[in-house]
């Protein structure tokens, strides 16, 4: 099948291997100006583009928002489970087949699944995560993010915004919904960033041999480093039920039968790592927004009432989530392109988030941009679960810090993440004045 696949045509849709390898290619993803402008290049000459490089499968990448939207929306033709939802590279995909019985689901994340699965798991968590119910942990919210601000203001003026700032509230937050201890939380912060750090030397563990398969042995050892974590807790949620999302989890069924360790395991880890790791990396982005743009800076903190478009920007500008892949079960067409059965596509929602056609100069940062219906937290029936709480986070930290702030400049160059799945900003050296 994949000697059929390679030989594909017509010629006209090739992605060239220089622009393909920007988009695809971990390493190269860390340099976000090359990325975005070969998202620009597909949008403008391959908005579906076939891509072929050497040590990955052949895939069909999506980079406009109408294409992105129409394939999410047929859920009953993309499906995420007949292959990796992730890109990875050959020689990590078959590592995970061989640890896991031919398969790459090593986690049952709902970004993994397909109906009957996902609507039944994704139903246990959704009333969680509706506005309602996210408007009622504003005070909690808000008193977490007082506290990490009053950290920041009682510190030096010049810090990493990421390291020391960003990644803690989000954790915080996510945690204390679980229920998870104060006391274990660099425990989870170091899970989180060898997660989505995976394909990034600066991540990856000490202890793993360098083989071509190595960021999948950390991203199993991760997991694995998960379960042995939040099982015994799911045993003490089914003996002492708490006032706790890890409890509702826990206490829950599927089709009248308690929900198995596998599938629990699976939801803790996708709220843990996308509940947290996404936030911060938006949260730094509207940092490194205001410190380049200081007559934005200035007007957020005369009109605090444009902090909630303000957050949509950063999120829409950030799009951490830069993929997730679909596998065509029968032949379709998508803006007049035939896609094969059994042909891959790898939808680029940083891509989507950017596409001038619904984002009038979409490569800037404005904070009072309207309409921003941006895909940054997909679209469809996998659309983000924990949108609204993420909007909830970004707008109270904001509410809190800006008051304090009265100068906010870049003290060095920002640092990207090596990945080309979930990630963002590792480095934002910063400085900021206060009053």
């Amino acid at each position: 099948m994949a000697t059929v696949l390679e030989t594909f045509g017509p010629q006209e849709l090739h992605i060239p291997e220089e622009i393909a390898a920007k988009v695809v290619n971990a390493n190269l993803c860390a340099d976000e100006p090359a990325f975005f402008e070969a998202l620009a290049w597909m949008r403008a000459n391959r908005p579906i583009g076939w891509a072929s490089l050497p040590g990955y499968d052949p895939i069909w990448i999506i980079s406009r928002y109408a294409d992105v939207v129409a394939v999410e929306r047929r859920a009953d033709v993309f499906l995420n489970m007949v292959d990796n939802p992730i890109f990875n590279p050959q020689a990590d995909d078959a590592f995970l087949k061989e640890v896991n019985n031919g398969t790459c689901q090593v986690v049952a994340a709902l970004t993994h699944m397909d109906n009957p699965d996902h609507k039944a798991l994704r139903a246990i968590a959704t009333p969680y995560f509706t506005p309602a119910r996210v408007n009622k942990l504003e005070a909690d919210v808000r008193a977490i993010a007082r506290d990490t601000v009053a950290k920041l203001l009682a510190g030096p003026r010049e810090i990493d915004f990421v390291k020391d700032f960003a990644l803690e509230y989000p954790l915080r937050v996510i945690m204390s919904m679980f229920g998870v201890p104060d006391s274990d939380l660099p425990r989870m912060l170091k899970l989180t960033q060898e997660f989505f750090g995976f394909k990034d030397s600066e991540e990856q563990r000490d202890d793993l041999e360098i083989t071509a398969d190595m960021a999948a042995r950390q991203f199993h050892r991760v997991i694995q480093d998960y379960y042995d974590y939040f099982t015994p807790m799911t045993r003490d949620r089914r003996a002492n039920p708490r006032d706790d999302l890890m409890s509702v989890i826990a206490n829950s069924e599927v089709d009248g039968e308690p929900i198995s360790d596998f599938f629990a395991n699976g939801y803790y880890i996708t709220i843990a790592t996308a509940g947290h790791d996404t936030t911060s990396s938006t949260t730094a982005t509207g940092m490194k927004a205001l410190c380049e743009n200081p007559d934005q800076f200035a007007r957020l903190k005369a009109d605090p009432s444009l902090i909630p478009t303000f957050v949509d920007e950063a999120i829409r500008v950030a799009a951490p989530v830069r993929h997730f892949t679909r596998t065509a079960i029968e032949d379709a067409e998508v803006a007049g392109i035939t896609i094969r059965k059994g042909q891959r596509l790898m939808l680029s929602y940083p891509s989507a988030s950017r596409d001038e056609g619904m984002f009038p100069d979409g490569g800037a940062f404005d904070l009072a941009r309207k309409p921003n219906r941006h895909l940054a937290f997909g679209s469809g029936p996998h659309m983000c679960l924990g949108q609204h709480l993420a909007k909830l986070e970004i707008r109270i930290l904001y509410e809190e810090l800006l008051p304090h702030l009265t100068a906010v400049r870049l003290t060095g160059a920002p640092r990207y993440i090596e990945t080309n799945f979930v990630g963002g900003l590792k480095s934002l050296p910063v400085a900021f004045e206060t009053n």
